[in-house]
Order: C-alpha cells, then structure tokens, then sequence
C-alpha cells in the first residue's frame, strides 16, 4: 500500500532504491506516528470530520497497534512503504471508510516530522539518565581517589601534580556542558509541528494549539514552512549535543587506555573486562575503551554529515531528508551504548595508588618549588631560573608536600558545587 497511490505501479528498482532501509528504522518510529495520529484523529472530531463512535474506532485500533509494537509482533512488510502506510492499512482494513479519513489534512512530510520530534524527546531523556550515572560514577570516585597524586600532563609530557580526583572529576564537570547543549536539542525538539501538512497548512480549520496540549508539546511551531524547515535542524541540533558528549567520552577513553598503558600504570581493570592477544599471553588490551573511542570519533562526524545532506536544500520538503534518519537513530543507539559501557567499566577502575613516588615523576614538583621560593620573596622570574639551573645541574630535589587550596584545585575539588551545577541542568526540561 502506497499513500500516494493513483493507480499504477513504479519500477521494482526505483521501489528498492526510493524506500531503502526506511522500513526497519520505521520500525523504532512507529511508537510516535501512532501517538501523533491519536491526537490528530482526536482534533479531527473535534472538528467534525470524525465523529464520536468514529474517533471511538479509531482509538481502539491505534491502542491496539500501539499494544503491537510495544510487544514487537508489528512489522512493515515489503508491500508498504513505511510505517505511515501500514498503519493507515491497518485502519482502513479494520475499519473501512472512517479508517480513509485518518490523513485528512495531513501529510507524511509532518508526520514524519511529529514522530521525529518526539521521538527525541524521549530519547534525549533517556541519554540525560545514562549521563546522570556516568556523571555520579565520576564523583564517587573522585571523592575516593582525590589524594592519589598522579601527573598531570601538558604536549604528552609531566608537567605539574594532578590527582585521580581531579581528573575524573574533569570529566564530571565537562558533561554539563553537554547536558546544555541536550537541553537546547530538547528545547528544539519541544515544538509541535503536526498539521503544517506538506509544509504550506491546508484549508481544514485545524487546531493545531489543540493537538500541541494533547502530544505535550510546549509550544506550537506555528509558520507551517518554518515547521518543515525543521526537519534537518532537529536532527542537527541533537547531533551536535550528541557529537559534545561524544568528545567528553572519546577524550576520557583516550585518558583510560593511556594510564592503562604498563608505561603509565595508574589504573588497571579486572582482567576480565579486558581482551587477550592471539600470540601474545601478557596482554590485557582496553578494547572497551578503544571502541568507545572510535564510535565516540564517528559520533563527532554526525553534525558534518547532517550538515552536508542538508546544506544546500531550498526551503519545503525533499527527499534528501529521508536518509538523515539511519545517523541519527544509529548515532543515539551508539552513543547510549558508550555512556552505560563507560559507567560499567569505572564502576571496576582499580587505581595504582603509589605513582607519584616513582622518581621519574620529580620534575612535576618544579613549578610547586618555584612558588615556594617566590613565597619567601623572590620574584617568580628569578626563581624560576634558579630552579632551572637546579635541574640543568642535575642537584633538583624537591618535596612533595602540596598546598593547593583554590577553588577547583587538587587541594579543593568543590565537588558538591559541581554537582550542584550538573543537576541545575539535568532537571531542565524534565
């Protein structure tokens, strides 16, 4: 069943190439189009195109379809192009003429769009959770380790004192700024575009305010262009959220399997969550973190994908759009996969707590001595050469006793500040 149907058939091949894969991603979207076309059939009573004991039909058969779903036992057959199809199908077979009047004053061009919507909604609730636990992971374990001192690095080379603490609760810190951009993803996302049917409205006296309460949207996208427009700019907005969080997750991997490394060695794994070499018998090799990383370095490519299918499209429907979906659902997927996997495995993280009294580490205390000197009077230029002329001579021997105290330092994580901040925008939007 095609919904564009006139009575003739299109070659097998423009019928392969035209639908693609749209079928079982359809699949994950089915769920929304059901929900939109349940307000949509709503307001078209409200209207007078259905009435009472017909709207009354059709809610029992999109319940049951939606009981299908939820259950797995609906599926898109080759005979229907999407899920708008076989679901207008199921309708009109159930119920005949009042299924027909189901797309009335709509297009597949805005129910896509509507299910769109809410369908990052809700996943954009979902990947806000996962990050919540990754989030609190990083904190209890910051609030554990923080007086494990570590190297800190700058140009891949030891530059100053770190600690566990401070650089797990880094990475803490570093997913609000990824909360905010999901949250003007989802902000984005909260704007009901249903009834701008092909992108220009339609002469029926719809009530768009009406079906914006019923899909709990919280605001209409009322300029009915302006509402196709956005398809493109959703999958966009939440991709470049995604592609942030992807860059805090790929950086840490990257952190991981470096102090992984026996050339490192500030944390280790169960051996059980590591994998083993085909010849080699002594390897236990991150590979959780190096896929993390990998999948995270796609994620990131996302936006520029979206943006170069998108970019030269005048305004109104084309069917360039129709492939945005697969990166976008695929990308969510990947991207819940990283940040419950990231969670599993620091809920594992054992940590060398010794490191820093190896003597390589000694030149990480040189700034620390510099400002011990400048304390007793010394300018910071003077004493900066005369501790370099220590080092150069080879008489450097510094103490290890650190007195960091401001605000974000290894002496004073401020965690419950950053916590603080972190559920200022997690609960936005909830």
């Amino acid at each position: 069943m095609k919904l564009w149907d006139k009575g003739y058939s299109i070659d097998q091949k423009i019928e392969q190439f035209t639908v693609g894969n749209d079928r079982l991603l359809d699949l994950r979207l089915a769920k929304y189009d059901v929900i939109a076309s349940r307000a949509h059939a709503k307001m078209l009573a409200r209207i007078g195109i259905l009435t009472s004991q017909e709207l009354e039909k059709v809610l029992s058969v999109l319940a049951q379809i939606a009981e299908d779903i939820e259950a797995d036992r609906f599926s898109i057959e080759d005979a229907f192009e999407d899920m708008h199809s076989k679901i207008e199908f199921l309708l009109i077979s159930q119920l005949g003429d009042t299924g027909k009047k189901i797309h009335t004053a709509r297009s597949r061009n805005d129910q896509v769009l509507v299910a769109l919507h809410l369908y990052a909604k809700e996943e954009i609730q979902v990947i806000k959770t996962l990050m919540k636990a990754l989030f609190d992971t990083f904190i209890h374990l910051s609030e554990q380790y923080q007086h494990v001192i570590i190297p800190g690095y700058t140009h891949l080379q030891v530059a100053m004192p770190s600690s566990i603490g401070l650089w797990l609760s880094a990475y803490a810190e570093s997913l609000v700024d990824d909360l905010i951009l999901l949250n003007a993803a989802y902000k984005i996302s909260d704007q009901n575009p249903l009834g701008s049917a092909a992108g220009y409205g339609t002469s029926f006296p719809i009530d768009r305010t009406y079906t914006t309460e019923l899909l709990d949207f919280e605001v209409l996208k009322y300029n009915v262009v302006a509402a196709q427009m956005s398809r493109g700019k959703l999958e966009k907005s939440l991709a470049f959220a995604m592609a942030s969080a992807a860059g805090t997750l790929g950086k840490f991997a990257m952190d991981a399997c470096l102090y992984m490394s026996q050339n490192f060695g500030f944390i280790t794994f169960p051996k059980e969550l590591t994998t083993g070499s085909s010849i080699m018998p002594h390897k236990q090799n991150p590979d959780v973190f190096e896929l993390i990383r990998a999948k995270c370095n796609q994620l990131q490519a996302l936006p520029v994908e979206i943006t170069m299918v998108t970019g030269n499209l005048p305004s109104g429907y084309h069917r360039d759009l129709q492939v945005l979906k697969e990166g976008l659902l695929l990308g969510i997927d990947k991207l819940k996969d990283c940040l419950a996997m990231c969670t599993f495995m620091l809920t594992h993280l054992q940590v060398e707590e010794d490191i820093a009294e190896q003597t390589r580490y000694q030149y990480m205390y040189t700034v620390e001595e510099v400002n011990k000197l400048v304390l007793t009077g010394m300018s910071f230029r003077e004493a900066y050469q005369h501790i370099g002329r220590e080092i150069a001579a080879g008489n450097f021997q510094p103490t290890t006793t650190l007195n960091h105290t401001h605000e974000g330092s290894l002496g004073n994580l401020c965690l419950k500040e950053i916590q603080a901040k972190f559920m200022k925008y997690y609960e936005e939007g909830r």
